[in-house]
């Protein structure tokens, strides 16, 4: 998408559509929560990856938390994979807040951050 205004953007993927859930941009905050590392504010785009395992373990007991890994998992290397074919670069960060994460990003209490994937130029 081009031209879209700074702010916190949540997928939801049965309508295939982006909700802002804040406004503002937010890397700044985002990188202090992500331990102070200059990447994520410096992204052009971030992406949190996140979970609500209930969603899962209800359906599959608690391997379902590993399933929840496993898409993460998949759903990051397709962001790698994406930002290769646009010539950009991204990394996968894992060391972060999780609170602090979670309320940069608006996430309710069920939600969980798992990973943050900061875009940018290469």
């Amino acid at each position: 998408m081009k031209d879209l205004p700074n702010g916190i953007y949540k997928y939801k993927p049965y309508m295939h559509e982006l909700v802002k859930v804040a406004e503002g941009d937010k890397r700044s905050e985002l990188s202090i929560a992500a331990l102070e590392q200059d990447w994520v504010k410096a992204g052009a785009a971030v992406i949190v990856l996140s979970a609500a395992y209930e969603r899962v373990t209800i359906k599959y007991g608690e391997r379902g938390k590993r399933y929840v890994h496993m898409e993460i998992g998949h759903a990051a290397q397709n962001a790698y994979l994406q930002a290769v074919s646009l010539n950009l670069g991204t990394v996968v960060v894992g060391a972060f807040d999780d609170s602090k994460v979670k309320r940069v990003m608006s996430m309710s209490d069920k939600e969980q951050p798992l990973c943050i994937m900061p875009i940018g130029r290469i």
